[in-house]
């Protein structure tokens, strides 16, 4: 009888439990994020089903107007076959969508706030002049590519710094929680996603307890990112804790642009003298404790030495932002500020970062220069693959020159739709020579480039439309550091768990994927 009640018992709490799930669903942050922005929907519809006929008048003349606008501006072409497309095809909603997506208040105090707190620690970031000679000497390619970053993004590029290369999500971890044991005055993280599960309970032991030994500890996670993982107040909890955290953009459920906008990073600073950035997020699926598609092959890249100072003023930008503050004394957290010694070392090392709202698109134009210059080999390695016209002419000219091009793409996708667009490059990128591999095990999240055994990029920037022009972004380029073949071997073992593109392999596609992939290419900077 005791066992029966047992039973009935356990089978209402399951029954219960379910039900909360049900209930949290139905009235929970996503649901209600979900019914406010297809209230506003609908109150647009109703608008303009109410009086259509007029607003259809004055949208196909403003159409015409607002095209030709479109075509005189400095948008990259395909954001322009994008808009046109929707503004010809529904002018009412078309000329609407623009509108709310370029004239906006917000978005104007928006981009004024962060420039101003990136202008703040520009100061802090001169360029060594007698590195940069240095570097001139040894190669003038990539005192180029230096000088130009110092210039439109304002990171320096620096000697006095090791680089350790992480092929995997699970060898980052373990180093990442032997590092944090040791931070001793503070730790500074920033990342698009932070879920709980095993990986965070691991770090937030970590950080809890350096909280309690007076280390300062600060953590900044994206509203996107956060928006479906983690409860609204999850920001309260951590600052009760002793942590202080913030939220960049925080996602407010209102049609707005700025909300193209995220901080896509993964930085983590400790001490001033250490710093790792990458594809890693903080989730169980990024170490392979959580299955979601397959194997996860991702990369990370750690910094010892001067070169950290970029992070960390990288950092601050957006602590500001997000704080609204500003630091009183910048260089209390420089690399020699906890470490008195010198650094080895290791090459030329510059983390730089690339934001949204500048015109300057320094990531991709970062890609293309390694892409221009390469002479032997460039080798990449890209969860997503939707390419504008100038990286897919760089692509071009480069392998019809003789340059071996490589990449590996995902076997496993996260997101379909990406995936069919990827997918729609894959005969043009072939009769030009490029060899395509898709990760027969899963998922690539890596971000990658190698190119001639001397140059490397690890970072945050996918080559698709909103990590080259709308988040918030960042990378490590490397010029002769031990590193940059760490890349290419990984990259070089990685190809033997993968599948090759051929033309058979395209023939196979199903036609309804291709036909989607067609289509969407269309739409792609707007996706």
């Amino acid at each position: 009888m005791k066992k029966q009640k047992d039973y009935y018992s356990e089978v209402n709490k399951k029954k219960n439990t379910k039900a909360k799930s049900l209930l949290s669903k139905i009235f929970g942050q996503k649901a209600l994020v979900i019914l406010l922005l297809l209230l506003q929907v609908a109150l647009y519809v109703a608008i303009i089903g109410e009086y259509y006929m007029p607003l259809s008048m004055i949208s196909s003349v403003f159409s015409i107007f607002l095209i030709i606008f479109i075509v005189n501006r400095n948008y990259n072409p395909a954001f322009k076959i994008a808009w046109i497309l929707v503004i010809v095809t529904i002018p009412v909603f078309g000329c609407l969508i623009f509108l709310l997506s370029r004239v906006q208040i917000t978005r104007k105090f928006f981009n004024h706030i962060i420039i101003e707190k990136f202008e703040e620690t520009r100061p802090f970031l001169k360029q060594s002049d007698i590195t940069l000679d240095e570097l001139k000497k040894d190669s003038k390619y990539a005192s180029n590519i230096a000088t130009y970053v110092h210039k439109y993004a304002g990171y320096p590029i620096h000697m006095g710094t090791t680089t350790e290369y992480f092929s995997i999500g699970e060898l980052f971890f373990a180093d990442l929680k032997q590092e944090l044991s040791k931070a001793e005055h503070f730790i500074f993280m920033e990342f698009f996603i932070v879920d709980r599960g095993s990986m965070w309970r691991e770090i937030l032991d970590i950080l809890i307890d350096k909280v309690k030994h007076g280390v300062d500890v600060r953590l900044i996670y994206d509203g996107m990112g956060a928006q479906t993982i983690l409860p609204f107040n999850y920001a309260k909890k951590l600052n009760r804790l002793g942590i202080k955290c913030r939220i960049f953009n925080p996602f407010v459920p209102m049609l707005s642009s700025i909300q193209n906008n995220r901080d896509h990073r993964k930085i983590v600073v400790i001490d001033g003298h250490t710093a790792y950035t990458g594809g890693v997020n903080i989730a169980d699926e990024y170490i392979n404790q959580k299955v979601r598609f397959g194997h996860w092959k991702d990369t990370a890249i750690k910094l010892h030495g001067e070169a950290v100072v970029n992070f960390t003023m990288m950092f601050f930008n957006m602590w500001n932002y997000t704080n609204n503050s500003n630091e009183d004394n910048y260089s209390d957290y420089f690399p020699h500020k906890y470490h008195a010694e010198s650094f080895t070392d290791d090459g030329y090392v510059m983390p730089y970062g690339d934001i949204p709202i500048d015109d300057e698109h320094v990531g991709k134009n970062v890609y293309i220069d390694i892409i221009s210059k390469a002479k032997d080999y460039v080798y990449i390695m890209t969860p997503y693959l939707i390419l504008d016209s100038e990286t897919l002419t760089a692509i071009e000219i480069a392998a019809k020159s003789g340059v071996k091009i490589k990449l590996i793409l995902p076997g496993i996708p996260d997101k379909w739709y990406v995936y069919v667009i990827a997918q729609s490059f894959y005969k043009q990128l072939l009769d030009m020579g490029v060899e395509i591999y898709e990760y027969s095990k899963g998922f690539v999240h890596a971000k990658s480039f190698v190119s001639d055994d001397i140059v490397a990029t690890v970072g945050t920037i996918n080559l698709d439309f909103r990590s080259l022009y709308l988040h918030f972004e960042d990378a490590v380029f490397m010029y002769k550091t031990k590193s940059v073949m760490d890349v290419k071997f990984d990259f070089k073992q990685t190809l033997k768990e993968c599948t090759k593109v051929d033309y058979d392999y395209i023939s196979k596609i199903p036609f309804g994927r291709k036909l989607a992939g067609v289509l969407l290419k269309i739409l792609s900077p707007m996706l």
